[in-house]
């Protein structure tokens, strides 16, 4: 699938942007990442791959980091909040049909339990796994986690989420050992982002039987 390749090459798509747009090629990048954190139709966007390739042009200063962290900074805690009011307004009025079929006031009951007690906890750390990065401010928002808390670890779990990822391309990018394996780097870090969905998964199949 293009999307796939995209995850694994994203670098190199960024490098062809930038090379026909220069500048645009921000908006795009923050297009991307808010489009990523803040639409659950979107979970499959590139994250961690991508700000790590990100890095590692900026290390090359083909782009600007302080321009490029700020950008995605926003990007990220603008999306998760625009998630998080869409699960606050649709989310109760789609469980509140008594005939869904999916959507049962038990699952709302439990999250909202679960967001009173391990909220901020896992906003920030939805923010390093794939798929359910997209879906934990939605879940908060169905869950009324209260928006003061909410918004004080989107922001933290956003700083941490680009700091690392980021900053691990920008520092380590230009090793050559880093340089000549970028490929199958970036396969790593995208198998290791989806371990925990895997074994989440794993987990429920093997509590069903």
């Amino acid at each position: 699938m293009e999307w796939i390749d995209f995850l694994i090459h994203a670098e190199v798509y960024v490098r062809e942007i930038f090379a026909h747009y220069g500048a645009w090629v921000y908006l795009l990048l923050f297009s991307i990442i808010f489009a990523e954190t803040g639409f659950v139709i979107m979970p499959f966007l590139p994250g961690d791959s991508l700000l790590f390739a990100l890095g590692i042009m900026s290390a090359e200063g083909l782009l600007n980091i302080q321009i490029l962290f700020w950008t995605l900074l926003i990007a990220a805690v603008g999306g998760d909040t625009i998630n998080y009011w869409f699960g606050y307004w649709i989310g109760p009025k789609a469980f509140g049909a008594e005939q869904a079929r999916w959507l049962r006031k038990e699952y709302l009951a439990r999250a909202q339990e679960f967001y009173l007690q391990h909220g901020g906890k896992a906003i920030i750390l939805a923010r390093f796994v794939p798929i359910v990065r997209t879906f934990a401010p939605f879940v908060a928002g169905i869950g009324t986690m209260n928006y003061r808390r909410f918004i004080f670890f989107n922001i933290s779990g956003g700083i941490l989420w680009i700091g690392t990822f980021l900053g691990a391309g920008y520092y380590l990018g230009n090793l050559p050992g880093v340089k000549s394996n970028l490929t199958a780097i970036i396969g790593l870090i995208v198998f290791v982002s989806i371990l925990p969905v895997i074994a989440e998964w794993w987990k429920m199949r093997r509590q069903k039987r």
